[in-house]
């Protein structure tokens, strides 16, 4: 599996930036898929999940309410809609593929995921 993460940008605060993660190969629907960030001196931390048909969604604390991730399983799509931006949110933000099968998990925790896009920078001004 390929990744390929894009839409990041400059915002200013209380902004909206949208994210997408591209991925190859036909199995992309039988997997959760997750946002991870991290911020410069900071390790990668959890940001939301989505499970494999998309009925199932779970979001770290700080973006609840200002984050929905949703995917495009005939597009081999997930999305970030980023909402009522923050200067702490400012990170370079990671797709993921969960490393099982139809497997639904509230962890977060990044060393269950296996295959990583490359990143797509966000930064909010203030």
């Amino acid at each position: 599996v390929q990744l390929q993460a894009s839409g990041g940008g400059l915002v200013q605060a209380g902004g909206s930036l949208r994210l997408s993660c591209a991925a190859s190969g036909r199995t992309f629907r039988q997997y959760t898929m997750g946002w991870f960030r991290q911020a410069p001196g900071k390790e990668r931390e959890f940001v939301a999940a989505i499970n494999w048909s998309g009925g199932r969604t779970y979001y770290a604390d700080f973006v609840k309410g200002r984050f929905m991730i949703s995917r495009d399983n005939a597009e081999n799509t997930v999305l970030l809609q980023m909402n009522s931006l923050k200067p702490e949110d400012t990170a370079v933000y990671y797709c993921a593929v969960h490393g099982s099968r139809y497997y639904w998990t509230q962890s977060n925790s990044a060393d269950e995921y296996n295959y990583w896009g490359q990143g797509t920078q966000v930064t909010v001004s203030s």
